[in-house]
This record gives C-alpha cells, structure tokens and sequence, in this order.
C-alpha cells in the first residue's frame, strides 16, 4: 500500500480502504469483532502516524494479536502496544 497519501485520488484512498477491511478480516471472530469496525469507524480519522501503526499491526500473526486483545501480554514494540489499547478503548470506554 501506499504510504504518501497525498499523491493518491479518490478512487486509491477508496481501494486502499478495502485492502484494509479485508486485511483486518483475520478469520478470528474475537479479532473480527474488533478490527473490521475500528478501521471501517475510526480509520479515516486516525492521524498519517497512526494510519501507519494501524497497517503495522496487521502484519502481525492473529495468535500474537489475540494475546494482546485479550491483554493476557504487553507488547514490547510500542507503536503495536499503542494501537492495541486504542482499539481496546474505542471498544472498551473507561
């Protein structure tokens, strides 16, 4: 995907939006239940960085996302912890 939005039409921004619901489709009901929403709900309003940190965050393996939703462990790399709490907000509100 590309990375410099600014140089991308309506009709990129609008395939790039697909490749990502289809990316966050991961085949697990409880990681389902929390990425297809947040990227169709918050993802146009999420600053370029954490656009960035969004696109990372799927490139990890569905088991090590689960143990980071379900908070049975922390991750190491903190753009990922970053956004994971994030999404758990956004479903979770304090």
């Amino acid at each position: 995907m590309s990375t410099d939005r600014s140089q991308m039409t309506s009709d990129d921004l609008e395939i790039e939006k697909k490749r990502l619901v289809w990316h966050s489709r991961r085949g697990m009901k409880e990681l389902d239940c929390l990425l297809v929403p947040f990227v169709n709900d918050v993802y146009d309003d999420l600053s370029v960085e954490d656009q960035a940190k969004y696109r990372d965050l799927l490139d990890n393996q569905d088991p090590d996302l689960f143990t980071l939703f379900m908070r049975t462990s922390r991750s190491s790399n903190a753009d990922l912890q970053y956004m994971v709490d994030m999404i758990l907000e956004r479903v979770q509100p304090s």
